[in-house]
C-alpha cells in the first residue's frame, strides 16, 4: 500500500505538471483527462467529478436511450470518482508522465453498482472475507497491421496489411521481422508495471499472443485493461495499429483473453487449489470452484464475450469453446485445468475473448467460483478427454449476444452474483449494441442479395 505522502514525493520528483487519470467504462475502454498536480493531490482525500455519461454511451460514444443510471432525464451530471493510489505508474513512452487509475467506490456514488473495477473490488473482498486470496493472471492474443493513412476513411480497416505474411505461430523469425516492436512491447510494459510472462507469435498473419504475470486479482484486471491500451500505443509508435477485435476473418482462429485463476490462503503461501492426495491435484475446493463455474456460465456469458463479433470466434475448430465442459490440459474444453503441483495448479477460462472487459471477466470467473464453493455444487468427475466441441452431455453455450443477455437478464444466478443493478444496466448495454449491429446492412447480404434475390 502506497501512502498520501509518498504519492506526492513521487509527483514532485516528476518533471511533469500533470497526471493522467483514467476509469474504465463497460466494455473496458479506459477514459480520462490530464489533472494539474495540485489537484490531483487536493483529490487523494476526497473525490473528483467525473461525468456520468462514462456509463452512458457505447464504444462510439453514441448515448444508450435504454439505461437509467444516466441518460438526458439525468441531465449527464458528475458521478464522484476516487483515484486509487495504490495503482500509480509512469508512462515511458509519453516521458513518464504520471499515471493513476480510479473508480467510483463511494458509498455515496450513485453509479457504485454498475462501476467494473468496483464490482470486482466487491467480489474480492467477498472472497477473501471467505478465507482466500484470489491469484489471476489474463493473455491475450491480438492482429497487428501496417497503420493506415489518417486521412483514410474507418472503413478502410478491413483491408489493412497485416505486419507479417503467413500462418507461423511461435515463429522466431517472424519475431526477428519486428524486432524493435517486441523488444519495445517488453522493456516498456515492464517499466509500466505490466510485466509480461511470455511473447510470441500466433497462427495468422500478424497475430501475436502476450502472457501476463499472475498476481492478486484486482491488480491482473488493471495490468490486463492497461495492456490493451499500452500495446495500441506502443504500436502507433512503429507505424502499427494493434486490434482485439475477438474475430477480424471467418478464415481464422478468433482471437482469445483467456483467464488464469487459482485460490491461496490469505497469507498467499498455499494455493489452495492443489491437493496431493487426489487423482488429479485437484482439492476439493477446487472442484467446488470448477463446478460453479460450469453451473453459472450460461447465465454469465456476456460478461466473457460481450460484443456481438464474440459469438464469431466461439465456434467449433478454431480454438474456442462451444460446450459446458472441462478437461485436463485440454483446449477444446470451455475450461483446462493446468495440472502445475503446489505452485502452478489453475483454471483456464477459454471463453473470454480479447474484446472483453477485464474487470468483469475476473469478477465472472471470481463470482462463479465463489458460488459453487458457497453451495457445494458437485463436479461431474467425467471430464471430456477428447474432443470437447463433440461432447454435448451438458449443452452447448448460446449462440449469439442477443441469446446470451436475454438470458442473462432473466436470470437468478446473475442477480445474485452482481447485483440486480448492475445486471440491469449491464444487459441494457449489451442490447443496445445488438440493436446497432440489427439495423446495419452488411456485405454479406449486399453480395447475397443485391442481384440474385
Amino acid at each position: 500500500m502506497i501512502t498520501k505522502n509518498e504519492i506526492i514525493a513521487k509527483l514532485t520528483a516528476s518533471t511533469s505538471t500533470h497526471v493522467k487519470v483514467a476509469v474504465a467504462d463497460i466494455d473496458g475502454v479506459l477514459r480520462g483527462k490530464f489533472m494539474h498536480r495540485d489537484k490531483f493531490i487536493s483529490a487523494l482525500d476526497n473525490e473528483f467529478g467525473f461525468c456520468s455519461v462514462v456509463f452512458g454511451w457505447d464504444v462510439n460514444d453514441q448515448v444508450y436511450d435504454n439505461v437509467e443510471i444516466t441518460g438526458w432525464h439525468t441531465g449527464y451530471g458528475d458521478f464522484p470518482a476516487r483515484i486509487d493510489g495504490n495503482t500509480f505508474r509512469q508512462i515511458p513512452w509519453q516521458e513518464d508522465i504520471p499515471f493513476f487509475l480510479a473508480d467510483f467506490e463511494s458509498p455515496l456514488s450513485r453509479d457504485q453498482n454498475v462501476c467494473p473495477r468496483s464490482l470486482l473490488k466487491n467480489i474480492i473482498a467477498q472472497a477473501e472475507t471467505a478465507g482466500f486470496k484470489p491469484i489471476f493472471s489474463q493473455e491475450f492474443e491480438w492482429f497487428n497491421f501496417v497503420k493506415a493513412d489518417n486521412a483514410a476513411p474507418q472503413n478502410s480497416f478491413r483491408d489493412m496489411t497485416p505486419i507479417t505474411s503467413g500462418m507461423f505461430g511461435y515463429s522466431i523469425l517472424r519475431m526477428s521481422d519486428n524486432y524493435g516492436f517486441f523488444q519495445d512491447l517488453l522493456a516498456m510494459l515492464e517499466r509500466f508495471g505490466v510485466p509480461l510472462e511470455g511473447l510470441h507469435t500466433e497462427t495468422g498473419p500478424g497475430v501475436l499472443e502476450a502472457a501476463i504475470q499472475c498476481s492478486d486479482a484486482l491488480e491482473a484486471a488493471d495490468r490486463a485493461t492497461l495492456f490493451k491500451s499500452a500495446v495500441k500505443d506502443i504500436g502507433k509508435k512503429h507505424n502499427i495499429t494493434a486490434s482485439f477485435m475477438a474475430k477480424q476473418t471467418k478464415d481464422l482462429p478468433g482471437c482469445s483473453g483467456h483467464v488464469h485463476q487459482s485460490l491461496w490462503d490469505l497469507n498467499k503461501q498455499n494455493n489452495l487449489f492443489y491437493d496431493k492426495e487426489d487423482e488429479l491435484g485437484m482439492s476439493q475446493l477446487m472442484k467446488h470452484f470448477l463446478a460453479g463455474q460450469l453451473y453459472c456460465l450460461p447465465d454469465i456469458l456476456p460478461l466473457l464475450a460481450p460484443t456481438v463479433n464474440s459469438y464469431k470466434r466461439l465456434t467449433e475448430g478454431a480454438w474456442a469453446p462451444t460446450t459446458l465442459t472441462w478437461g485436463i490440459d485440454n483446449r477444446t474444453t470451455a475450461l483446462r485445468v493446468i495440472e502445475g503441483g503446489p505452485k502452478a495448479t489453475r483454471i483456464e477460462h477459454r471463453v473470454v475473448g480479447s474484446d472483453v472487459n477485464p474487470y468483469l471477466a475476473v469478477a465472472a470467473c471470481l463470482a462463479s467460483g465463489l458460488y459453487g464453493i458457497k453451495y457445494k455444487l458437485p463436479l461431474d468427475n467425467r471430464h471430456t478427454s477428447g474432443n470437447g466441441y463433440k461432447d454435448l452431455q451438458h449443452g452447448v453455450l448460446p449462440r449469439n449476444l442477443h441469446d446470451a443477455t436475454a438470458r442473462m437478464a432473466q436470470s437468478q444466478i446473475a442477480s445474485e452474483l452482481f447485483g440486480q443493478k448492475f445486471v440491469d444496466h449491464f444487459c441494457k448495454s449489451r442490447l443496445w449494441e445488438w440493436r446497432q449491429f440489427s439495423e446495419q446492412v452488411t456485405d454479406w447480404e449486399t453480395k447475397r442479395y443485391f442481384e440474385i434475390i
